[in-house]
């Protein structure tokens, strides 16, 4: 069971947080809606789980209604928002018990669906969730996410705040878990967690700027791509935001990333500039852009 959206929308008094959102999720797809905070995406998944009502248009998750259907959806989905919401005073054997009661079910019943997150944190099961670490935290908010065997599972940010290797630990547990055939919604500011994604839909302003496979969205890029690097970072930021012909220029790593506004673009020609501007050790190399580039040109 997927999700659609037809032209969904929602304001907060004059703010427009979500306009005209439609897009589709397919059955067993792990979708990755990408972009920075305020761009929409707790809202709109806010309104997915039914915790919201759109202003205006029309969605179905796991083929139920978003608002006739809206007690068959709590009970089909799984959601995991941003802030960890479970009870910490509560242990983690506790939260587990208390969810899967909620649903009618117990940990027992669905165990085999939590087993390959759930072993990680057992040893721990009689530890308050409050006195969790953010990684166990993230691990014990999916195991009671999944506890009722959804059909549809939404993430706001799960690894925010989270340190790397845990981070990479959550993902391969994703990739583990779309395997059993469960529809994944995930939304991630970070855009190296997109290209782990069979789909992204990159969102801004509450608007989606475009909607592809991590692959083409990069390849759609486009302009040539430089880094541009000098021995006085800041100058060179604010002599390429001068110069005549300059696209875009933003910082990138320890880089510039530069693109040109001619089709003729010589490197010579601007290394020229940059050093008549007295910047000195000049770099200047094409790079392969990045789903960040791709983004930061669609939020031109």
């Amino acid at each position: 069971m997927g999700i659609t959206l037809d032209k969904i929308s929602k304001s907060y008094g004059k703010i427009k947080a979500l306009s005209n959102i439609s897009f589709n999720v397919k059955p067993g797809e792990l979708f990755g809606l990408i972009g920075p905070d305020g761009a929409g995406k707790t809202t709109l998944f806010r309104i997915l789980t039914t915790l919201l009502i759109p202003d205006e248009g029309v969605a179905t998750v796991a083929g139920y209604d978003l608002v006739k259907d809206y007690k068959n959806i709590r009970n089909n989905v799984g959601y995991m928002p941003g802030k960890f919401s479970l009870y910490q005073d509560l242990t983690i054997e506790e939260n587990l018990h208390f969810f899967a009661t909620i649903f009618g079910t117990t940990v027992e019943e669905n165990y085999q669906i939590i087993k390959d997150i759930y072993v990680q944190i057992e040893p721990f099961k009689h530890r308050r969730a409050g006195k969790l670490s953010g990684g166990m935290k993230q691990k014990l908010a999916l195991s009671c996410a999944l506890i009722h065997k959804p059909k549809v599972l939404f993430l706001d940010e799960p690894t925010t705040g989270v340190d790397p290797v845990s981070r990479k630990e959550f993902w391969e547990m994703l990739k583990r878990l779309q395997q059993t055939g469960i529809t994944i919604l995930v939304s991630t500011p970070y855009m190296d967690e997109a290209a782990l994604c069979d789909r992204i839909a990159l969102i801004q302003h509450g608007k989606i700027l475009e909607i592809d496979s991590p692959k083409m969205i990069v390849k759609h890029y486009p302009k040539p791509l430089y880094n541009v690097k000098a021995h006085n970072m800041y100058l060179l930021i604010n002599s390429l935001n001068h110069y005549e012909h300059k696209h875009s220029v933003y910082p990138f790593g320890e880089f510039i990333h530069y693109t040109d506004s001619r089709k003729d673009f010589n490197p010579d020609d601007l290394k020229n500039y940059l050093e008549h501007e007295n910047l000195f050790h000049v770099e200047i190399e094409t790079t392969t852009p990045t789903i960040e580039d791709t983004f930061m040109e669609l939020a031109k």
